[in-house]
C-alpha cells in the first residue's frame, strides 16, 4: 500500500514536471506578425522534445537544462484563421489564430482610457455609439493586467487572453488603440489589402517614462541618474503619507478634522524605475511585432523632472528596440495635449522634448494640442488621436503618399526686428479661425513676450514672420508654450503645428 502510494505520487510529480506550457500571451484568437519568422516558446521538463505545428508548418526542439524551449516557424503572409498545436508529453491547441500586423500600445492614462471612459465626468466622445459599433472580427485585442516587478519577467501576471473585437471586449480596451486599428484596417481595405490587426494594451495611468524603461538602459546613461533621486524623494513622500495616515486615524477617532491637502498620489510601485518595463513589457520582447504606439508624458511634466525627458524618452525607444532585437521598428507616439494643469508643471517643455525625439529614426508624432480640455487631463476626442496615429503609420509603415503630420519647425533666424520661421509639412499653412495666435519672441535676455505673427505668402507660404514692439531685436521664438495655449497654426491637411522653442535649455551639470 505504501509502495503503491509512493509510486502514484512520483508519477504525478513527473507528469506535472513534463507538461509543456506557453506564456499567457499565447491564446486562441491571437494575431501573430505576418511576414516575420513566427516565434513560439515556453517551458517543459529539461531534455523534453517539443513540437509546434501551425497551419502547414512544423518544427521540433528540445528543452534546455532549465526546461526552456524556443523555436521558429517560417514567415507567412496575412491570413487565417489557423490552429497552433504544441506537443510534448501533453498537447496544447490554440485555434482561430490570424496572421496580420501586431501593434504594442503602451503608456499612461490617455492611452489606457477605454471606450467606456473613466466615469461619468470623463467619457469618450460618442462613446455609447462607438461601443455599439465595435464589431471587427479581424481586429483582435489583448488587455494586460497591471503589474510591477523588480526584475524582468518571462511572463505576464495575468490576462483574460486574446479576444475578437466586439462591443463587450472593446468597451474596456484602449480607445486610442482601437481607433488606430480601425483606421489602419479601413485604409488597407481601401487598397484591397486584407490585413488583420492585433493590439496589445499594456498601460497604467499616472506613470512616468522611467518606470517603462529597463534598468540596464537607465543605469547606462549618467544623465538619467536624477530619476533615481526623484524616486528617493517619492519614497520620502510615501513615509510622510504613512505618518499622516496614522495622524488622520487618531483625529477621526477624536472627532476632529483630518489633515488638509491630502491629494491623490500614485501607487508607489508603479513609479519605481524599470518596474513596469520588467512586468508589462519584457515578457513581450520575444514576440515579433509591427511596431509600437505610445501615449505618455503628463507624469514627467513636473518642474523638477521635465528637463530630463528629452534624454529619457529617446532612451526608452532605443531600449525597447534593443530588447525586441528586430531593428528600428516603427515607434509612433502622441504629443501630450493641452491642459491647464498647475504652475508646478511645464507641458510646453514636455511637448517640445517629444518634438525633439523625432530625431530618432523611424518615429512619428501625432500632435493633439487642439483637442485638449482645459480642465480635464483626459480629452474626450480619442477618435482624432487614433486617426492621427494612423496617418503616421499609413505613411511611415504602409507607404502611402499622404500628409501625416502638421507643420514642424525647420529653421528660425532673426532679421532686424523680426524672426523668420520656416516649417516642414507647410503646404496650405493657415491660421484656423482668424489671426495667428500662440507665438512669442525673446531677446538676449531670454524673456518671452507675446508676439504678432503673419504667414509670409511672398516667400512661398511655408514661413512666418514674428515680431513684437516690446522686443526690437528678437533672438528666439517659441509657439504654443503654455500648458493650455491659444494656438491655431495648421497646414492644408488640417493638422496642427507642434509646440516648439528655439531657445535651448542650459546644459545639465
Amino acid at each position: 500500500m505504501k509502495l503503491r502510494l509512493t509510486l502514484c505520487l512520483l508519477a504525478a510529480t513527473l507528469t506535472t514536471q513534463a507538461e509543456v506550457s506557453l506564456p499567457k500571451l499565447f491564446s486562441s484568437h491571437m494575431v501573430l506578425q505576418r511576414d516575420m519568422p513566427i516565434h513560439v516558446w515556453g517551458s517543459a521538463t529539461p531534455g523534453e522534445s517539443v513540437t509546434a505545428t501551425f497551419h502547414d508548418l512544423t518544427n521540433t526542439t528540445t528543452t534546455d537544462a532549465n526546461g526552456r524551449w524556443s523555436l521558429y516557424l517560417s514567415a507567412q503572409p496575412a491570413g487565417g484563421p489557423y490552429t497552433l498545436t504544441v506537443r510534448g508529453t501533453n498537447t496544447i491547441t490554440f485555434d482561430d489564430i490570424l496572421l496580420g500586423d501586431l501593434w504594442f500600445a503602451s503608456g499612461q492614462s490617455n492611452m489606457e482610457m477605454p471606450l467606456l471612459g473613466f466615469g461619468p465626468d470623463t467619457l469618450i466622445e460618442d462613446g455609447d455609439k462607438e461601443i455599439a459599433s465595435a464589431n471587427y472580427p479581424d481586429i483582435r485585442l489583448l488587455l494586460v493586467d497591471r503589474d510591477t516587478s523588480g526584475y524582468p519577467r518571462e511572463d505576464i501576471k495575468a490576462t483574460t487572453g486574446w479576444s475578437t473585437c466586439t462591443p463587450a471586449s472593446a468597451k474596456d480596451f484602449s480607445a486610442v488603440a482601437y481607433f488606430f486599428a480601425r483606421n489602419i484596417q479601413k485604409a488597407l481595405a481601401d487598397k484591397k489589402q486584407h490585413v488583420p490587426i492585433g493590439l496589445i494594451d499594456s498601460t497604467w495611468g499616472g506613470t512616468p517614462a522611467e518606470a517603462w524603461t529597463s534598468m540596464d538602459a537607465l543605469g547606462a546613461n549618467a544623465s538619467l541618474m536624477p530619476v533615481f533621486a526623484a524616486h528617493a524623494e517619492k519614497t520620502d513622500y510615501e513615509s510622510t503619507e504613512i505618518r499622516l495616515d496614522a495622524i488622520d486615524k487618531r483625529l477621526r477617532a477624536e472627532g476632529k478634522p483630518t489633515t488638509p491637502d491630502r491629494n491623490w498620489h500614485p501607487n508607489p510601485d508603479s513609479w519605481r524605475p524599470a518596474a513596469l518595463y520588467n512586468a508589462m513589457v519584457a515578457p513581450f520582447t520575444p514576440l515579433p511585432i509591427k511596431g509600437v504606439i505610445w501615449y505618455q508624458g503628463e507624469t514627467n511634466s513636473a518642474l523638477n523632472t521635465v528637463g530630463l525627458y528629452d534624454k529619457l524618452f529617446p532612451t526608452l525607444i532605443q531600449d525597447w528596440r534593443q530588447h525586441w532585437a528586430q531593428g528600428n521598428f516603427p515607434f509612433l507616439y502622441v504629443q501630450i495635449s493641452a491642459f491647464a494643469s498647475t504652475p508646478k508643471e511645464d507641458w510646453g517643455e514636455l511637448r517640445d522634448a517629444q518634438r525633439k525625439t523625432l530625431s530618432v529614426s523611424n518615429t512619428g508624432m501625432a500632435v493633439t494640442i487642439d483637442i485638449g480640455n482645459e480642465y480635464n487631463v483626459h480629452p474626450a476626442n480619442k477618435q482624432a488621436v487614433g486617426e492621427r496615429l494612423s496617418l503616421l503609420a499609413r505613411r511611415l509603415v504602409y507607404g502611402e503618399d499622404i500628409v501625416s503630420s502638421g507643420p514642424l519647425v525647420r529653421l528660425a533666424y532673426p532679421d532686424h526686428s523680426v524672426m523668420h520661421v520656416l516649417f516642414d509639412n507647410a503646404v496650405g499653412l493657415h491660421a484656423k479661425d482668424g489671426t495667428l495666435e500662440g507665438f512669442e519672441v525673446a531677446g538676449a535676455d531670454h524673456v518671452f513676450v507675446r508676439a504678432n505673427a503673419h504667414i509670409d505668402h511672398m516667400a512661398g507660404g511655408d514661413s512666418i514672420t514674428v515680431s513684437s514692439p516690446s522686443t526690437p531685436n528678437p533672438q528666439y521664438v517659441r509657439y504654443a508654450w503654455a500648458n493650455f495655449p491659444r494656438a491655431n497654426l495648421y497646414n492644408g491637411a488640417n493638422l496642427p503645428a507642434s509646440t516648439f522653442t528655439t531657445l535651448e535649455p542650459p546644459a545639465q551639470p
